[in-house]
This record gives structure tokens, sequence and C-alpha cells, in this order.
């Protein structure tokens, strides 16, 4: 008995359903296009939206911090636009950091405990962070990077006399910001400086500020602040603030008297300072042997911070000691923290 064949399904029909797949196929890939498109068109839309409206806090922030810093039809307003003007001819003093009337020299880094050398030291080098305070300028951005060597930036917040900090500041991976607190005995003080009488909830407020300003600021150091890191609570609160911004706090130690070490103990946080100022004097000559020093520090300790400031003595000095400085390693102060 002979099987009865199967008739056989035309050619035609299993064109036919590779047509209609590849015609849903290709509706899907078109689909999927435009879907893709218009989210990256919004989200171009969405990121141009938040850009603008950082500008636009930026710019107001900036304004607030100009209507202090300069009244309107005041005359030392005007004096200060001819001061501004002539801003580049004058030369930085450092002593404004600390108390020089009163101590002469800067306070005296932090004791540390020295490091025992490990099996593996003749391979790794020390560390040694440098901090360059006050800086402002794009002039001041362009010599320092001209070392062509890690120097970490601290830069001061806008002000009438250096508007454009936060602005060189985005350009750069990582950078400080050099907080102005209040000191001892200071005349010439930022517009915008964090005082001992201020609540916590005006220190919120500006560290909020600074934080609009700086997005991306991890570490903040005091310029000046005798005064202010010498009252407990006013530290407190400081670091308080701080630490729910996530933002940690690098003790320049303007003064002897200093109060970070006892609340960072308090809090269970390590303490960071800088071990020592460079450029106290506008010497080349002194500002090398600081350098030496901030070296054999970082071989003693296995890291140390040092800090100094854009001005042309201590340019010169650096460039002068590329050599010696290739005992230690030159990191971001990120490394050493």
């Amino acid at each position: 008995m002979t099987k009865k064949s199967r008739p056989r399904k035309p050619k035609s029909s299993w064109a036919i359903k590779i047509l209609i797949i590849s015609l849903i196929t290709l509706f899907l890939g078109v689909v999927s296009i435009v879907s893709y498109k218009k989210g990256h068109s919004d989200g171009e839309k969405f990121a141009s939206i938040q850009h603008k409206s950082a500008q636009e806090k930026q710019k107001k922030l900036l304004e607030k911090i100009e209507s202090i810093a300069l009244p309107k039809g005041d005359l030392v307003g005007k004096l200060q636009d001819v001061l501004k003007s002539e801003h580049k001819k004058m030369p930085i003093d450092t002593k404004h950091e600390f108390d020089a009337n009163v101590l002469g020299h800067p306070p005296q880094g932090p004791k540390r405990v020295a490091k025992k050398k490990p099996i593996y030291s003749k391979f790794k080098k020390p560390k040694l962070a440098i901090i360059m305070d006050d800086v402002s300028f794009l002039h001041d951005v362009k010599a320092i990077k001209s070392l062509r060597f890690p120097v970490t930036m601290s830069f001061l917040p806008p002000s009438l006399a250096h508007p454009n900090s936060a602005k060189l500041a985005s350009k750069e991976k990582l950078y400080m910001v050099h907080l102005p607190l209040e000191a001892m005995h200071f005349s010439s003080e930022e517009p915008i400086t964090l005082r001992v009488s201020d609540s916590k909830e005006t220190i919120a407020e500006r560290v909020k500020e600074v934080k609009s300003l700086f997005p991306r600021v991890y570490y903040i150091n005091n310029h000046t602040g005798s005064r202010f890191t010498s009252d407990r609570q006013a530290v407190s609160n400081l670091i308080s603030v701080l630490d729910k911004e996530g933002i940690g706090f690098l003790d320049s130690r303007t003064t002897a008297k200093t109060k970070v070490p006892e609340v960072m103990a308090s809090l269970g946080k390590p303490y960071i300072a800088r071990d020592l100022f460079l450029d106290h004097e506008a010497d080349v000559s002194y500002i090398e042997g600081q350098i030496k020093k901030a070296i054999a520090k970082a071989k003693q300790h296995g890291s140390a911070i040092a800090i100094c400031h854009p001005r042309k003595e201590t340019l010169q000095a650096l460039k002068n000691s590329k050599r010696v400085l290739q005992s230690v390693e030159l990191v971001y102060v990120n490394k050493v923290i």
C-alpha cells in the first residue's frame, strides 16, 4: 500500500512569510531609532536646561557677592575699581595667611609619628603634595601648569576682585577651595568671610553657595582663619556642615591654637593639615630651602603637605628644584589624604 504524499506548500508562501518578518524587523528597527533619537534629543534638552539653570544660579551668586563687595555709588568702591586694574602689578603678600604681627613666622605643622621604612622603600618614593593657595586668575593657572608636575590649586571663592575663579576651577580635574575664615589681626579680608559670630545656619548657607559655585569640590582649606579655627564651637559647626555636603577640611594651620585636631578627634575623623609653608619669605633661595624641608618631611613620614602661593619667587624656586623633587613622588592632595 503506497503512502499518500503530502501536498507541498508553494514556495511563494515561504517568501511571503520571510517578507513579512523582514518588514516587521525593519519596522521595529525604525521605531527603535526614532525612539533613541527622541530620547537623545530630550536628554540634550534636559542637559541644556540643567546647564542654563546652573549658570543662572552662579550668576545670581556672583551678583550677590558683588553687591556685598562693592556698594553702588560708594567712593571706596570706585577706588576698588582702580585697584582691580592694578592687581596684576601688586606683589602677593603671603603673610596674610597667619598673624605675622603676632607670630612673626608661620605656626609649626602638626606633630607626626615617623614611619618605619618598609622593605620596598627603595622602590616606592614618599609622596609630597604641594597646594597652591589664592589661585584666582587665568595667569595663575597658566603659570602653575607651566611647572609640568602635579600641583593642587586651591581657588578663592569669586568676588569683585577675582570674579572668574569658579569658572577657572571648573576646567580642572581636581581642585580645592580656599575658604576665607575670620582672622585675629587682618584688615583686608575677603568680602564674604565666615566669622566666629556666624550661626550654624549662616555657615551652612555659605557652604551651599560655595558648593554651587564649585560643584566638584571635595576638599577645603582655610584662607586666614586664625580667630575662627581657634574657636572650638565655630570649627565644630563648620566641620559638621562640610561633612553633610561631603567636603573634607584641610587645616592650613594659621594659628598654633587651632581647635581642628580636637574637633576631628571627637568625631573620630583623621586630622589633615599642612606640614609647612614654602613661601613665608619672598626670596627664591629661602623657598628652595623650604622645599628641601618638605622633601625631608615626606621622607620621614612617608608623605607631606606643603602650601605656597602663585608668586613669581615661588614659581621660580619650584622650577629650580625640579631635580631635588625627583627624590619624592609629587602627587595631588587626594593621594595623601
